[in-house]
């Protein structure tokens, strides 16, 4: 399966929530969530039916999987590796999502969104522990190192990301020195301080199936 690459601010309208794709944008009045909170598609405005069953299921996966940018072979990879582990599948599950090096640089507001810290992730623009990963999906572990390489200090990107996420706060897995560029995984994130909406139970008992 490809992935997406049409219009995002259609997703979020589609799952009826943000899944913060545009940076700044989704924080301000132009999100089209604020706009206008219908599925696409002329329609949309007359679909009110009730989801039950494999559809909520669906949903919630698709909530999760479209937050964080993966594919679906990815993401069931991520689902095998969380059943395997000890503790709850679900919870472990968002763990594992969120130990991803692209979205650590985009809580740590090194990148406006999860898309453009991939894109820094993969030209090569941070280091973990003093060397360079560009693998996107590189899981960090407790005590890991994020920096900003020193040749990519003056990057615009990643200035103008550090700029306008200021007073938005960093999730409390995580620390960040802004004027050392750097940021330290303090410890494994709780499902407490995973930011996110969604019923993860609901995506176990779709692969359950």
């Amino acid at each position: 399966m490809a992935r997406y690459i049409g219009p995002v601010c259609r997703l979020c309208r589609r799952e009826g929530m943000k899944l913060f794709l545009k940076g700044e944008r989704c924080y301000t009045e132009k999100c089209a969530i604020e706009k206008r909170n219908l599925p696409p598609g002329q329609h949309g405005k007359a679909r009110k039916a009730k989801m039950l069953g494999y559809g909520l299921q669906l949903r919630e996966k698709q909530k999760v999987k479209r937050t964080y940018g993966v594919l679906e072979n990815q993401f069931r990879r991520y689902f095998e590796a969380a059943d395997r582990q000890r503790g709850i599948t679900g919870e472990t599950l968002l763990q594992l999502l969120e130990r991803r090096l692209d979205n650590a640089i985009y809580r740590l507001g090194f990148a406006t969104s999860r898309p453009q810290a991939r894109q820094l992730v993969k030209h090569g623009h941070f280091l973990v522990n003093g060397k360079k990963v560009d693998i996107p999906s590189y899981q960090l572990r407790q005590g890991d190192v994020v920096s900003i390489r020193q040749s990519s200090e003056k990057n615009p990107a990643i200035l103008h990301a550090i700029e306008e996420v200021k007073g938005r706060g960093i999730p409390e897995w995580l620390s960040v020195d802004v004027a050392a560029g750097t940021g330290r995984v303090v410890s494994l994130p709780t499902r407490e301080q995973i930011n996110l909406p969604v019923q993860e139970q609901l995506i176990v008992e779709l692969y359950s199936k």
